[in-house]
C-alpha cells in the first residue's frame, strides 16, 4: 500500500491551487486527509474566507467517512436525509455532503484518504481536486 505523505499532500495542494488560476476561481481553501480522517496538511490561498478549514476539511471528511467521493455522497444525503442527518451526528458534525470532496485511491484501488477542496462552486472545487490528486500520481475517484 502507498502512504499519503507530507510531500504527496503538498503536491496535491500545489497542482489544486494551479488549476484554480487557470480557471480564475475564486480562493481556495485545501484539505487533504489521511485514510483514517486524520489533516495531513491544509493551505488557502489568500483572500479565502475563515470557514474554508473547516468546510474544506468537511467534505473530505465526508468522502473518506463514508467511502465514496462527494458526488455521491451528496446523492446520498438527497435520497436518505436521515440516515444522513444520524451520520452526521454520529461524527460529530464533522461531514459536509457536497460536492469537493474526492477519494485519493492508488493504483490497486485502495483508499488512501480524500482531498476537500472549498472556494468557488462545488463543481470547480471538484475539478481542483481532482487535478491536485492526478498530479501526486493518484487516482481520483469524485464519485
Amino acid at each position: 500500500m502507498t502512504a499519503l505523505t507530507l510531500a504527496a499532500a503538498k503536491t496535491i495542494i500545489d497542482a489544486a491551487f494551479a488549476k484554480g488560476e487557470e480557471l480564475e476561481l475564486r480562493p481556495l481553501g485545501v484539505s487533504v486527509l489521511d485514510a483514517g480522517g486524520h489533516l495531513v496538511a491544509f493551505q488557502r490561498q489568500d483572500g479565502a474566507s475563515f470557514l474554508r478549514p473547516q468546510m474544506s476539511a468537511g467534505k473530505a471528511y465526508g468522502a473518506v467517512a463514508i467511502g465514496m467521493g462527494g458526488r455521491r455522497l451528496e446523492a446520498f444525503a438527497k435520497d436518505r436525509p436521515h440516515l444522513m442527518a444520524g451520520i452526521s451526528d454520529v461524527s460529530g458534525s464533522k461531514i459536509l455532503s457536497v460536492v469537493g470532496g474526492v477519494l485519493i485511491r492508488d493504483g490497486a484501488g485502495t483508499i488512501l484518504g480524500a482531498v476537500g477542496i472549498s472556494g468557488d462552486s462545488s463543481e470547480n472545487d471538484e475539478a481542483a481536486a481532482i487535478a491536485g490528486i492526478e498530479a501526486a500520481g493518484f487516482t481520483a475517484d469524485p464519485g
